[in-house]
């Protein structure tokens, strides 16, 4: 039996998907039944609850062959990073618990920064609580930066005429799309080759600057001149605050993407190579998804 949690997520209902067309045993997790009410459906098992929950997660752990973990986003928070760091302990504490032995855990790109990264730098610990299991054999996925995130460039696109963040417009960085992560983590759910603790990076099919994601993004929605233009830290905070989004994840954003800009975010050990780089590209992206939220 396989455990997924967050699996009404992107990640998490591909893959819940992926494994029960394998043949297997699944238990999905969330915290209301309507939202895995299709996985249901298809044969999964539904556990409903919250996975700050110790003892919950305890007794849905008990008798996994494999649990795929991730830290459901909370915007609601007035400390992201306390929220993802609380999240990854008790995930340590009921996987001990339950004795399971295989967990493939999505962390980040730039999860190897323990300080300066925004929530990533919270995904730095909750590896190393997963680690500090005795017993477990851990893998965690490490993605670039989500193609979905450019969702969030439609309000501003259409109300603005230009998209933009405090991104360097040149900075080259991988990009990746959830269905490529989700396809990677099947991959080890399924193999259960790994042992002890080790790093996968999800690197998508190549990296692209803001420029680059910008222009592309313009020719898709018929916009051939929408330029992107570089916030400063402080225009980006503000802008996400007047947005709606909390200081808390505001400042958040604001480090992450200062991160990118000027530490070591994408180092860790990270090396393109043929194991790491996935299919979809930008394009597909842009020309499959994002022009029908944008024209919605």
């Amino acid at each position: 039996m396989y455990v997924i949690t967050a699996a009404s997520g992107n990640t998490g209902k591909e893959i819940a998907e992926a494994l029960l067309s394998a043949g297997k045993q699944v238990k999905v997790i969330s915290r209301k039944a309507e939202n895995v009410a299709v996985l249901v459906e298809k044969g999964a098992i539904a556990a409903i609850g919250n996975v700050n929950d110790i003892a919950f997660l305890t007794e849905t752990f008990k008798g996994a062959t494999a649990v795929y973990t991730l830290t459901p986003p909370n915007f609601a928070t007035n400390d992201w990073r306390k929220h993802i760091v609380e999240i990854g302990n008790v995930y340590a504490l009921a996987l001990a618990a339950s004795g399971v032995k295989h967990v493939v855990n999505l962390s980040s790109q730039g999860a190897h920064l323990p300080e300066g990264a925004g929530p990533v730098s919270g995904l730095y610990y909750v590896e190393q609580a997963l680690n500090g299991v005795p017993d477990l054999n851990v893998k965690h996925l490490r993605p670039s930066f989500f193609f979905s995130n450019l969702y969030g460039s439609i309000g501003m696109i259409k109300h603005s005429g230009i998209n933009g963040a405090s991104l360097n417009a040149s900075l080259k960085m991988p990009m990746v799309h959830t269905k490529d992560i989700a396809a990677k983590a099947v991959e080890y759910l399924l193999s259960l080759d790994f042992q002890g603790n080790s790093v996968a990076f999800v690197a998508g099919a190549k990296d692209y600057s803001m420029e680059e994601v910008t222009a592309a993004l313009g020719k898709t929605i018929g916009k051939n001149d929408l330029p992107y233009i570089t916030f400063s830290r402080e225009e980006e905070y503000n802008g996400m605050l007047q947005a709606g989004l909390t200081p808390s994840i505001s400042h958040g954003y604001s480090e992450l993407y200062n991160a990118l800009n000027h530490l070591d975010y994408l180092g860790g050990g990270f090396e393109r190579n043929a194991e790491n780089t996935t299919p979809t590209t930008l394009e597909d992206f842009l020309q499959h998804e994002f022009v029908y939220a944008y024209n919605a």
